[in-house]
């Protein structure tokens, strides 16, 4: 799989659905007949209500997957399709965004939110960053093996790398960018669940209604640069999407102008 370019998360995902297969049979899903691995999906589906429920989908992608690393076919087993819910993404308002900013109390918090929204960030490629990774003289930063491990550069604002400054001269993070610590308290990257942690505490104590997950931040970025005169195909560069089928969502949620702007922190305090 990691040949095939698929990330660290998918492999963990389709091998947490398959190995809960093994255990509900007491055997491999490589012996189990149509009948026996439909009526298992079927109780997962039962289980977790809709077929777009995660662990449902990532126990039909991972069978698809082990059947062709073993070279079976597909069709031995007429494996649902499954279909992504047609949804909007949540964008938070220009003043929801510094509302949001400005709630956390530590400094690490605040900058974190802020890569978040002023980069349109994933969480695993906020996780990854590196200090060498922040180029403050070009004002970019270096996003490396992102989604389809793809390397991508997005611009930095003078807010950002202001803070980026000041945020590596008071705290002294090591090799990380945002350090967390492994059970033996040694520097390690953030946790997937550290970064939504921040962002879920920031939400909840700036008393912003909406749904806000780390992927909102990203959404709201996308949406406000095509809102500031950004032309889609520079924003599917900048997000790092495959097809822009993909970045074409956000014109569904934009309400467009003409100015363009490499990053909406820019002109967050912009008081003209």
């Amino acid at each position: 799989m990691e040949l095939a370019g698929k990330s660290q998360s998918t492999l963990t995902n389709y091998a947490r659905c398959l190995s809960h297969m093994v255990l509900h049979f007491g055997r491999s899903p490589l012996d189990l007949d149509s009948e026996q691995v439909l009526d298992y999906l079927h109780y997962q589906k039962r289980q977790h209500k809709t077929p777009s429920d995660s662990f449902f989908k990532h126990t039909v992608y991972g069978l698809r997957y082990l059947y062709r690393i073993y070279d079976l076919p597909e069709n031995r087993v007429s494996l649902p399709s499954i279909e992504r819910p047609k949804k909007l993404p949540v964008v938070l308002s220009r003043e929801e965004v510094r509302l949001l900013l400005k709630t956390p109390k530590l400094q690490k918090h605040r900058l974190l939110l802020a890569l978040l929204y002023g980069c349109g960030l994933r969480n695993a490629e906020l996780r990854n960053l590196h200090i060498k990774d922040v180029d403050m003289d070009r004002k970019q930063l270096h996003i490396r093996q992102g989604k389809g491990r793809k390397d991508r550069y997005v611009p930095l604002c003078d807010l950002l790398v202001r803070g980026i400054q000041i945020y590596l001269s008071s705290e002294r993070p090591v090799q990380w960018l945002f350090n967390g610590n492994d059970r033996e308290g040694n520097p390690v990257g953030l946790s997937p669940n550290g970064v939504q942690w921040v962002v879920k505490q920031a939400r909840q104590h700036s008393g912003i209604l909406k749904e806000v997950t780390t992927h909102s931040l990203r959404h709201t970025y996308a949406t406000h640069l095509l809102e500031m005169g950004m032309d889609i195909m520079g924003l599917k560069d900048l997000l790092g999407h495959v097809d822009i089928q993909t970045t074409m969502m956000y014109l569904h949620v934009s309400q467009l102008s003409k100015r363009a702007v490499f990053s909406p922190l820019e002109k967050l305090y912009d008081k003209r």
